[in-house]
């Protein structure tokens, strides 16, 4: 069976890529695999440009991800949403951190202040 491209998927398939994609992640730095983490952040960029692009900026889809019971989905499901949603995205890597949700609490911490500091800017 042939892997569907981003952009013959549906907003649902997508979604639930962009939530093995993290899960992935998540696995891959705790075993230190660091070039699979790499691969498959430029799989999950793919997936959110995707996303970006189609009407109403899809990536609100993401939303209900920032619930989910993996941190690291959380992270970015937060992270990905920040533009449209920053109050949302915003409390839920300060959740992550208050956790002490480690790896993804330094992530957030670190994304929190660029934020603050005007470091970073989501578009």
């Amino acid at each position: 069976m042939k892997k569907l491209e981003p952009r013959e998927m549906s907003a649902e398939q997508l979604v639930e890529r962009f939530t093995s994609i993290a899960l992935a992640q998540d696995e891959a730095d705790l075993l230190g695999q660091h070039s699979k983490y790499n691969r498959l952040y430029d799989e999950m960029e793919t997936v959110k440009t995707e996303l970006k692009s189609r009407d109403d900026d899809l990536r609100r889809a993401l939303l209900p991800l920032v619930e989910h019971s993996n941190p690291q989905v959380r992270l970015k499901a937060a992270i990905a949403v920040l533009a449209l949603e920053p109050e949302i995205a915003r409390a839920t890597l300060q959740k992550i951190w208050d956790a002490k949700e480690f790896p993804q609490a330094a992530h957030a911490s670190g994304m929190l202040d660029a934020l603050n500091e005007g470091r970073y800017v989501p578009s």
